[in-house]
């Protein structure tokens, strides 16, 4: 993980049950003599990142409505560090203590970026979506915290062709955009996806039990599968930032497939976007942050 990530740390089980109590039901100690929990259930991975959420980032409250993702908060952490790393590299403002505008291009119902540039980084935060109830899950996330609505604010996109128009406002600016965007093509492949997964995590489990835990994780059309996949709408947010490039000093998305980077890198080419892949290592994983900026004075 990023030097940066307060979660590089194996989890401290008594400060997070502290945080959160109803974690306690899912914790054991496993033949190692390590605290942990089944990471196959999902009700115990839920309340294991509000605990994260609660204790690390001063949230008052944390809940999400049923069938929505359930953050992964270390990883989602690293992302983040890496785009200030990015920042604190190639625009003007390289100081600890600089507060950056930024953009989340589908925020989710879980806000989970929001929250954590808001609250380790200080960050002004404004969260985007086109599924309205993912967007009032965020905005109630938002008003269950004192204070955090003057960091967060989530707005809805109610145009599904565009991913900036409609968003960011005449002559606003951004430092940054962030996105994670849907990886599968279609709500089939990303139930297998999810199957797979937990195929690794619960061998002992049979097929059965793993086709509830596909329905018991969650995630919904626009947070999983879109047409084309993860290639096309990163393709669609290139294109579309050309239109942007005076609002967005560095355009960044997360890159799950390594094999969609050539293509990516072509389109990049033909907007003539100056453009940097940060390979980034979370545990037995690794994801990619692309990055682009239309800036000469933003060199990547």
């Amino acid at each position: 993980m990023h030097l940066k990530n307060p979660h590089r740390n194996p989890y401290n089980f008594e400060l997070l049950l502290q945080a959160n109590k109803e974690l306690e039901a899912f914790v054991f100690t496993n033949e190692h003599e390590i605290q942990t929990i089944d990471f196959a259930n999902p009700k115990g991975v839920f309340q294991l990142n509000k605990a994260l959420l609660l204790q690390h980032y001063k949230l008052d409250h944390y809940e999400l409505p049923m069938g929505y993702l359930c953050p992964a908060v270390p990883g989602r952490a690293d992302y983040l560090c890496h785009v200030k790393t990015l920042l604190e590299n190639h625009l003007e403002k390289p100081s600890d203590t600089a507060s950056y505008k930024v953009l989340d291009i589908g925020v989710g119902a879980n806000c989970i970026y929001p929250i954590i540039g808001a609250q380790l980084f200080n960050w002004q935060m404004v969260g985007a979506d086109i599924n309205t109830d993912a967007v009032d899950s965020a905005k109630k996330i938002v008003a269950a915290t004192r204070g955090l609505d003057s960091k967060i604010e989530i707005r809805h996109q109610s145009n599904n062709a565009n991913i900036f128009t409609g968003i960011i406002k005449t002559q606003e600016y951004f430092d940054v955009s962030v996105c994670n965007p849907p990886f599968h093509t279609s709500e089939i492949e990303a139930n297998k996806g999810t199957m797979r997964k937990l195929a690794n995590i619960s061998k002992d489990k049979d097929f059965a039990f793993r086709q509830e835990l596909v329905q018991n994780f969650g995630g919904k059309a626009n947070e999983l599968w879109c047409n084309g996949g993860e290639a096309l709408f990163i393709k669609r947010m290139i294109k579309q930032s050309i239109q942007h490039k005076n609002n967005v000093g560095v355009f960044t998305t997360l890159v799950s497939n390594k094999g969609n980077l050539k293509k990516l890198y072509k389109q990049l080419d033909k907007a003539k976007a100056s453009h940097k892949t940060v390979v980034m290592h979370i545990g037995n994983k690794n994801s990619r942050m692309l990055a682009w900026s239309f800036n000469t004075k933003h060199l990547l």
